[in-house]
């Protein structure tokens, strides 16, 4: 075995091992708990590393430069880490702060403009948590780390429909959404066995005009329409 080879193995071993003492040094989160800046730090590092391991220069100052900036860089991670933890100024910038989506059941299409987020997005993350209808949702905020909370209307809370032995009947429409910004989603009433007209009459019914006027609607399980006119 030449000397390349073993270097190769000995820069790789030492960074294996310089790695795992860093980032228990550092701390650790769930990933699903990771923020933005923790995102990218684990990001920065793995590259750096990738780099000492597969760097053509294999010469011992080479080296050591290269862990004295992982070094270093792990170093600025866990400072920015403690500041922020002795100021909320500081982490809100690294980590940025929750944004409220739903307030009082009601869209705010603003915040969702600026957080990336459209309304497919904010569906999905909904029936992550067993919510397949915004009308339960009195309010929904996006968390830092990009997860939504939900807090439920008051009369969709426990107890159940079972805890009060109450009859309960099969829905006949899942809650699906059919018109999203103005627009109606025509292969979502196809799935439904719905056409257009059958739509413009019920909003008609509910005094709406103009489908242009509805930022989102969703039928609801018994055929009922919830709508929210928030096009700000």
């Amino acid at each position: 075995m030449n000397n390349n080879i073993l270097i190769f193995l000995l820069k790789t071993t030492l960074s294996f091992i310089n790695l795992l003492l860093l980032t228990r040094l550092l701390g650790k989160k769930e990933m699903s708990k990771l923020t933005f800046f923790d995102y990218i730090t684990g990001i920065t590092i793995g590259s750096i590393t990738a780099h000492i391991i597969t760097s053509p220069d294999m010469s011992r100052i080479s080296f050591l430069h290269n862990i004295a900036a992982l070094i270093w860089w792990c170093f600025l991670t866990g400072l920015a880490g403690f500041i922020s933890l002795k100021s909320r100024k500081i982490r809100t910038i690294l980590n940025g702060e929750p944004s409220i989506v739903i307030k009082k059941g009601k869209i705010i299409k603003k915040v969702l403009a600026s957080s990336r987020l459209n309304m497919d997005d904010l569906k999905t993350m909904l029936r992550e948590q067993s919510i397949f209808s915004l009308q339960d949702v009195d309010y929904a905020i996006l968390e830092s780390n990009g997860h939504l909370s939900v807090l439920k209307k008051q009369t969709k809370l426990l107890p159940t429909k079972q805890d009060m032995q109450i009859p309960t009947t099969t829905p006949e429409y899942l809650p699906t959404a059919l018109i999203i910004n103005g627009k109606v989603i025509e292969h979502n009433l196809k799935e439904l066995d719905l056409n257009q007209k059958w739509l413009e009459n019920q909003l008609k019914a509910l005094g709406v005009n103009s489908i242009e006027d509805i930022f989102y609607g969703e039928i609801q399980g018994d055929g009922s329409l919830y709508l929210s006119k928030e096009r700000k």
